[in-house]
């Protein structure tokens, strides 16, 4: 099946920054694959939607999700990793179990499933991992949050890492700090709104961005890691 418009595919699509941003992107004549663990994105009818089931921590969940994306594409041009979790935000102690559960959702099962579909990634296309300013290592003071700050800044290897691997196939890689959103995830008192921080990934997506770099989408600049 061809399409003529950019294709997109953004995990996590069904609630927060991920379902703005498929809102953004559809409005801006892009083609969206989004993604939920149930499969269903209520709130956006669109033909220019498509809809996969996909939990990043259940291989055959993964194996199944390639299946129906790859039945239906012959490639994509931007990947989104914006699914994620911080069951310990706001805690000041770390816990195993919310490291170990962080860790399977936010790195385990986002680079399983990014490898999984570089080989669907476009020449010249990108690859967008949604990270986070508490990952930074040269400005962190404070001391919550502790597995959620880890999990990001392991991204931030990850997309560092990924980039360099990429450079031939002209594949752009970055980590984006989406703001302070209120989401289902932030902490009380978040000032930016979803469509706010949708915006601004957004004009990164249309920004020629260095690859391996990170960036600030409310204030649209690079970042230090």
């Amino acid at each position: 099946m061809n399409f003529k418009n950019k294709i997109v595919l953004i995990t996590g699509a069904n609630s927060g920054i991920g379902n703005a941003l498929a809102e953004k992107l559809i409005a801006e004549k892009y083609y969206v694959i989004g993604t939920s663990r149930n499969g269903k994105i209520e709130n956006i009818k669109s033909k220019n939607l498509f809809v996969v089931a996909l939990d990043v921590t259940n291989q055959k969940s993964i194996e199944n999700a390639n299946k129906l994306i790859r039945n239906k594409f012959n490639g994509i041009d931007i990947l989104v990793n914006n699914a994620g979790i911080g069951p310990d935000l706001d805690k000041t102690e770390p816990d195993l179990e919310s490291l170990r559960a962080t860790f399977e959702t936010n790195v385990f099962g986002l680079v399983n499933f990014t490898e999984t579909v570089l080989d669907l990634v476009n020449q010249n296309g990108k690859i967008l991992n949604i990270s986070s300013i508490m990952a930074t290592l040269n400005r962190t003071a404070k001391i919550d949050s502790t597995a959620y700050r880890m999990s990001k800044a392991a991204l931030n290897m990850y997309t560092k890492t990924l980039s360099a691997r990429l450079k031939d196939r002209n594949i752009d890689v970055n980590s984006i700090h989406p703001g302070w959103v209120n989401t289902k995830l932030s902490t009380k008192g978040a000032p930016l709104s979803t469509e706010f921080s949708a915006n601004g990934i957004f004009k990164l997506i249309e920004t020629e961005m260095k690859t391996g770099t990170f960036w600030n989408a409310e204030l649209q600049e690079e970042m230090l890691w």
